[in-house]
């Protein structure tokens, strides 16, 4: 039995050995790599007409050449960015308006119907009755909320992002030495009043929202607090609504464009400060509105170049045209800067702190250095001279913080700092004299409880 089984197996191999000689023979071995030679010359063929096509035809639904690579490169293992990316972040795509949206803004730009939202006409009397629900007393000092912002999207160049940083924190030191509360915008809360009227509906919203402020003080972003210590005379602003840098004879006499500024000014949280608002709004959309608007204020204020309507020559024209709706009640401040202009007074700051100290906000120590013109995140013809008085401007103020501490700049022109005191086991008795400098907390902002 062993060797019959044996017998079987060597004749099986030899069979099967025949069997495999003569699949794989010489001549049958050439066709088969002459078939598979012609099937890879066929589909590289294949995939060259392809490529023609696509390129000649467009990409369809297959995407591009530029888009393969992005997904391919989504997909693999990539390192994490060294620094921050300068381009601008991608925008998701805005959705088609749906016109069954009942809530939906529909105001055309075509009219001058154009309305920050519905009209209001018992504002003083709503907000008295909250008060009343919410607080026990209004006594002490008004309330003061503090309102800037910047655009939503980095600046073309990182060092503007950096000016906008150092201009917000210089903002909200001073808010914290003076108990103030504040709000920085970066959203756009209505496309058609973007620019220079993006401000408007902000303030429309926060007064609502904030019926517990008494006045809102706008403050344009390239604007800085340079007199840390100086604070407003509120109580000579009790019967007004609107206060703002300005001379009455060049608003009203001499009708010029510059008689005023809104980069800085303080609206009372009242029914005439919605009217303003809803009078002063219907100017600003964009569009055909902004720029026939543009070219009256041009025609009608002196001086005033031809672009599209801005806020501060509508305002202008508003008092000029209707001063007897709002003449009476708008304040004109000269006494000191409300807003003060950068070019005249950035050079002088070395002069200043040798011969006086904070607290004057006038031209011996001015309260707000306003760099009009700059645009610190966009650029301007004079960009870098622009930058390099922001920096001495924010320094010249953080002098007035740091010295707090112990501490000031090198000099106005360097963020380097030196150490202007030394240590001592009795701090509190070298604390500097606060009636001089900034007032670390103020007991008159103190409510009892």
């Amino acid at each position: 039995m062993m060797e019959k089984f044996t017998t079987g197996l060597s004749t099986m191999r030899v069979r099967l050995a025949w069997r495999t000689g003569q699949l794989l023979s010489a001549p049958r071995v050439r066709q088969i790599q002459k078939s598979l030679y012609n099937l890879k010359l066929t589909l590289l063929c294949g995939f060259i007409t392809f490529l023609v096509l696509r390129g000649t035809f467009g990409a369809g639904n297959f995407g591009t050449p530029a888009q393969d690579f992005y997904e391919i490169r989504e997909l693999l293992p990539h390192r994490k960015e060294p620094s921050r990316i300068l381009t601008q972040l991608r925008e998701p795509k805005k959705q088609e308006a749906d016109p069954s949206d009942k809530n939906m803004d529909t105001s055309s730009t075509s009219s001058y119907n154009y309305s920050l939202g519905p009209k209001i006409t018992d504002w003083d009397k709503q907000r008295k009755q909250w008060l009343a629900r919410h607080f026990l007393s209004r006594a002490g000092k008004p309330k003061i909320l503090l309102v800037t912002g910047s655009q939503p999207t980095p600046c073309d160049n990182p060092v503007g992002d950096h000016q906008l940083l150092k201009a917000m924190k210089n903002k909200i030191d001073y808010c914290r030495l003076h108990g103030m509360e504040i709000f920085y915008n970066t959203a756009h809360l209505d496309q058609e009043m973007a620019g220079y009227w993006a401000k408007l509906p902000l303030l429309r919203r926060l007064m609502l929202a904030h019926p517990e402020a008494d006045w809102l003080w706008w403050m344009d972003s390239d604007a800085l607090f340079t007199d840390m210590v100086f604070e407003l005379p509120m109580e000579r602003y009790e019967s007004f609504e609107l206060v703002l840098h300005g001379w009455e004879e060049m608003v009203y006499d001499k009708q010029s464009w510059v008689g005023l500024n809104t980069g800085s000014f303080l609206l009372r949280n009242s029914q005439w400060g919605l009217d303003l608002l809803d009078a002063w709004a219907p100017m600003g959309p964009k569009g055909v509105i902004r720029t026939e608007v543009g070219k009256m204020l041009t025609n009608s204020l002196k001086g005033r170049p031809e672009f599209e309507a801005d806020d501060q020559s509508a305002l202008i024209h508003l008092l000029i045209t209707q001063s007897s709706v709002w003449k009476d009640k708008v304040y004109l401040e000269h006494s000191f800067y409300l807003h003060g202009y950068w070019a005249i007074l950035v050079e002088k700051y070395e002069k200043m702190m040798e011969q006086y100290h904070p607290g004057y906000g006038d031209d011996r120590w001015p309260f707000i250095t306003h760099f009009v013109g700059c645009k610190p995140c966009g650029g301007s013809g004079d960009w870098e001279r622009c930058l390099k008085h922001m920096e001495r401007a924010f320094n010249f103020a953080d002098n007035q913080v740091l010295e707090i501490y112990g501490f000031r700049h090198l000099s106005l022109s360097t963020h380097e700092v030196k150490k202007i005191r030394n240590d001592t086991s009795n701090p509190l008795e070298d604390l500097p004299n606060l009636k001089t400098t900034v007032p670390i907390f103020s007991l008159s902002t103190v409510e009892a409880p």
